[in-house]
């Protein structure tokens, strides 16, 4: 009921012998206190339905990832749980996430649609879109190689969330790069295959996970540190829609950014 601050300005104004004016001063007051609720409750409910559908979407694209190879196998049911693991669903939160993974599975799965509807509820909120992205990404090089038709996907969906060619390819070097620091899988020289991360991490690596060349300077490379991990502080994307569940994720990924500064400046010799 958006009334009751109304309500309550008069009956206080009356209260206080306020008179004819001290009604109409206690009936604005109320009506600001009204809107100002209004406003609230609906920033909560669209937070909600944000956070909703980020989560099921987010889980219905991974089984369209999947499904676009052909055959879902068992590995590809393991790969999906070990996510889910790393994300910590249990419960109902569990069973939500394997739904929506197979109805990403379905033949006629409208992916575009799916991304259209996504991109406009987070619109203005593009590190939202690019940690959704980042997550759609590691999905897909989860099981070691990258399929042609998995790339093709990953194509679409970048476009339609308004993501540039050069802007994704620079988002697969810095995953490239993020394998080395703990984000599960580097590429194999040569080819589209991805395995674990099994050297050590160097100083082109953590260039690539800051978006930052070698020879850059300290300033340039300060700036694209302070700027991902602004864009990756786990309560921003929670307050900005990312789910709860998902915020052990945006950890990782801010840990792995720290990890790679730390190296940087321990190799160009900057504080």
């Amino acid at each position: 009921m958006q009334y009751w601050g109304k309500i309550i300005g008069v009956a206080v104004a009356l209260l206080m012998g306020g008179g004819f004016w001290g009604v109409v001063l206690g009936l604005l007051i109320g009506h600001m206190f009204d809107k100002a609720r209004s406003r609230k409750m609906a920033w909560f409910a669209n937070q909600r339905e944000r956070q909703a559908l980020f989560f099921a979407t987010t889980f219905e694209v991974m089984g369209h990832l999947t499904k676009s190879k052909g055959r879902v196998t068992e590995a590809d049911i393991h790969i999906a749980s070990q996510l889910m693991d790393r994300m910590n669903l249990h419960g109902a939160s569990r069973t939500a996430a394997q739904n929506a993974f197979r109805v990403g599975k379905s033949d006629n799965y409208p992916l575009r649609e799916k991304m259209r509807q996504f991109r406009s509820v987070c619109f203005g909120r593009f590190d939202l879109i690019r940690m959704f992205l980042e997550i759609q990404i590691q999905a897909a090089f989860a099981d070691g190689s990258l399929h042609p038709n998995e790339r093709a996907v990953l194509y679409v969906i970048a476009e339609e969330l308004g993501i540039s060619r050069a802007q994704f390819d620079q988002f697969l070097r810095m995953m490239q790069g993020g394998a080395q620091f703990g984000g599960g899988y580097q590429q194999q020289s040569g080819g589209g295959n991805w395995q674990q991360a099994q050297r050590g991490p160097t100083l082109e690596d953590a260039c690539n996970v800051l978006g930052v060349k070698p020879t850059d300077d300290a300033t340039t490379i300060k700036r694209a540190y302070r700027k991902l991990m602004s864009e990756h502080h786990p309560d921003k994307l929670v307050a900005k829609g990312l789910p709860p569940e998902m915020m052990e994720m945006a950890k990782q990924k801010a840990q792995e950014i720290q990890q790679a500064y730390e190296l940087i400046k321990q190799q160009k010799g900057f504080k």
